[in-house]
């Protein structure tokens, strides 16, 4: 995740090709799909285009079958990780290449070491080609090196082997005496497998480098024959014999391995003299005398391993400046534990803790220590303790303004997995408020791209099974935003789920305490976007009784204008959807509507938008079922009252498109109809020109406008503003053009 700068081309037309898969495609008679026409790939366009599959989660038995081409698609390296790949379309689609490399960690699904090794050697090119495996994970299923079909399966078949890692499997002493037969063998990583002895690593002194074995909890090998074994590996320059800390394993293990780690320490430089990098992470019982020494004797150190150990703070390390370091003493520190330590989950876990406590009120930008904790959630999708530790995390590093001045796309990718913890961990309390928390942040909402109509739902779904105080403003907050920010096609996939009118309960409850705070005012802002334009919407919010509610919202909160602002712009969403003006025509609520209408002492706020319900109501007079009188006052007193509202300076209202205004704009509408509609239109595009005289030209209204403004029956004051309109059409430099990016501003 590379979280600076745009995409570049090459990544653009790879996600390209992944979304238009299945036409690009042609299916064979076992369900694999073949490229119809493929060029011939560059070797590393190839990589990089499985790659993208795997990181789309589009990669299983079927999509693999286009690297079945070998000749087109050349797979160099290669990696299904955590991807469902059977033993038979791996065997088809991957051991025909000439691989370099292979990962193939936690395959779920059955394919097991067995399977790929066996695959992998019946390509002559791979038995000589294949330089790094990667197995962690999988069942080995490999009691003992043996034939298979003439052909031996073993590990030391594939010649070329240089790197192996085969963390949390089945390793037996056994397939572990093969593996060291290999001849170029030089990094091998073994932790948590289930090997009693390392003698079989004396086989490969001349050339293993790297030894990694972190928690070994079933070795059965004294210290002494531990540290003789370690000091015949001639060319080793890192190991990791690391532990566990949280782990409930044998006691008398856990003590053979520190006193190894004692003795190694203690024992000169004669001991491993090529030793650069030793990884000790999570022995606790190390005391700094003996680090002290280790560290003073090794000029050419550059690695230390020392989290959870309660030695990395030892003063030694300050004389040391290029030595890294994996400890809590400092940020630095824990930025290189969580790089090193991704796949580690008690290490994980204690970065997080410290990075945590040294992060709280921090105010300093730290976008690759935000982006290493976002990996590090991605590598341990199903823990419910490193996303509790990470949510807070990420808190921490985007709380106030800091997002702002991080990457788009590494804010992308944090939002995107706080949405999957929420998601994932439904019932973790702690874990859902860090994310909410860290949610609510308006840079965030507004600005960073990511599926907004998922994260709504989300939300959504919390606040019907959560009654928190605090956690429901929030949730409130981030869903009166996001429902403005999605399409109108979205917003009515969303008000099927009648879930959403949880926020009606919201309202409810606020209201009969005669409440005014933040989360009344989102709860109504979140309704009014979502009835907009939603007709769906509107009639859900009618069956659960929202007019009734509203009614009296209406009338109880008489003075606060940022409540009666929003009631009103909702009751205007009902009073566009023409099949639902009938529930409207209530002659106790349109008089009450008229009455802020006229009210001069009312802000203009209030009356546009009792103007703009009165206006879609009277603007019908074949549908009015009230009093003729009363209509006639409505147009009387709409046009009164336009013709002495100020110029508003402010935002106060959006559009996602004039369509509710075309009925209105008709010549033969009464003049205060219209006044009211080419008022709005003249309010929004003074305002925010460039975006709204698009949508004028683009959903036809300027030839409406200029009807009004030719007809000789238009009045005067409605003839002024549709011309002054027109004018600002016409001063446009260049024709406006709004970009996909552009999403249009919501109520508030």
């Amino acid at each position: 995740m590379d979280g600076k700068g745009p995409q570049t081309l090459c990544d653009l037309c790879l996600a390209q090709v992944c979304s238009r898969l299945d036409a690009l495609c042609r299916k064979g008679a076992d369900g694999s799909m073949s490229l119809i026409w493929a060029p011939l790939f560059p070797q590393e366009l190839a990589d990089q285009l499985l790659q993208k599959m795997v990181t789309k989660g589009m990669l299983n038995d079927t999509t693999v079958g286009i690297f079945r081409n070998s000749e087109k698609l050349r797979l160099r390296s290669a990696s299904i990780r955590y991807c469902k790949v059977s033993a038979m379309a791996f065997r088809l689609a991957l051991c025909p290449h000439r691989l370099l490399e292979l990962d193939a960690s936690w395959v779920p699904g059955g394919l097991t070491g067995a399977d790929v090794i066996s695959g992998l050697a019946s390509n002559p090119d791979c038995r000589a080609s294949l330089q790094m495996l990667a197995l962690n994970g999988l069942s080995l299923n490999l009691e003992s090196p043996e034939e298979d079909s003439g052909v031996f399966i073993g590990f030391s078949s594939l010649q070329g082997l240089k790197t192996i890692h085969l963390v949390n499997t089945d390793l037996t002493d056994d397939v572990l005496e093969d593996i060291c037969t290999l001849p170029r063998l030089e990094t091998l990583d073994i932790s948590c497998s289930s090997v009693t002895e390392l003698n079989a690593l004396l086989k490969c002194k001349n050339t293993l480098r790297s030894l990694i074995a972190h928690r070994l909890y079933r070795l059965d090998t004294t210290p002494v024959r531990l540290l003789f074994i370690f000091t015949q590996l001639h060319a080793l320059r890192h190991l990791d014999i690391s532990y566990n800390h949280f782990a409930n394993d044998d006691s008398e293990r856990r003590t053979n391995g520190d006193e190894t780690v004692r003795q190694l320490l203690e024992a000169g430089p004669q001991i491993l003299p090529s030793l650069v990098s030793l990884d000790i992470s999570g022995r606790k019982t190390i005391d700094d005398s003996a680090l002290r020494g280790f560290v003073e004797s090794r000029s050419g150190l550059v690695f230390l391993g020392l989290l959870a150990t309660g030695l990395s703070s030892s003063p030694v390390l300050s004389s040391h400046e290029n030595l890294k370091v994996t400890g809590e003493a400092n940020e630095k520190q824990l930025w290189e534990a969580l790089r090193r330590y991704r796949e580690r989950e008690c290490f994980v876990k204690e970065a997080l803790i410290h990075l945590y406590h040294l992060t709280t009120d921090t105010d300093k930008p730290q976008p690759d220590m935000l982006k290493l904790v976002v990996e590090d959630m991605r590598s341990h999708p199903e823990s419910p303790h490193v996303h509790l530790l990470a949510t807070a995390c990420v808190f921490n590093l985007t709380t106030r303004d800091l997002a702002e001045v991080m990457p788009v796309r590494l804010m992308s990718a944090t939002v995107t997995q706080l949405l999957h913890a929420m998601e994932t961990f439904p019932n973790i309390q702690q874990v859902q408020s860090n994310c909410l928390m860290a949610l609510c942040n308006d840079y965030l909402l507004q600005n960073v791209p990511f599926d907004r109509y998922s994260a709504a739902m989300l939300v959504i779904k919390w606040l019907s099974n959560h009654e928190e105080p605090t956690l429901q403003r929030i949730a409130v907050a981030i869903i009166s935003i996001l429902v403005a920010k999605i399409s109108v096609e979205e917003t009515a996939l969303l008000s099927n789920d009648i879930s959403f009118m949880k926020l009606l309960t919201v309202v409810q409850h606020k209201a009969m305490l005669g409440l005014v705070d933040p989360t009344l005012k989102f709860a109504l802002s979140a309704l009014w976007n979502l009835t907009d334009e939603t007709p769906t919407a509107a009639r859900n919010f009618i069956e659960c009784q929202g007019l009734e509610l509203y009614m009296e919202v209406l009338e109880s909160y008489y003075s606060e204008t940022a409540i009666q602002q929003k009631v009103l712009g909702l009751l205007n969403n009902i009073a566009e959807v023409e099949e639902l003006q009938p529930d409207l025509m209530d002659e106790d609520l349109l008089e009450h509507i008229l009455s802020l209408l006229q009210d001069s002492q009312m802000l203009v706020e209030v009356r546009y938008f009792a103007g703009g319900i009165l206006a879609q109501l009277a603007s019908r007079e074949e549908a009015w079922t009230l009093d003729q009188e009363l209509r006639s006052t409505i147009l009387e007193q709409l046009h009164k009252s336009i013709m002495t509202w100020p110029h508003l300076e402010q935002e106060m209202v959006s559009y996602r498109s004039f369509r509710p205004f075309c009925s209105l704009l008709q010549t033969y509408q009464p003049s205060g109809v219209q006044l009211w509609a080419v008022w709005a239109i003249h309010l929004v595009c003074r305002q925010n020109a460039s975006y709204y005289i698009h949508m004028l030209t683009k959903e036809g209204l300027m030839e409406l406008l200029k009807a009004l403004d030719t007809h000789p029956d238009t009045h005067s004051d409605v003839k002024r503003v549709s011309q002054s309109i027109l004018r600002m059409v016409q001063e446009q430099q260049s024709p406006c053009e709004v970009t996909n990016s552009q999403t249009e501003p919501g109520k508030s």
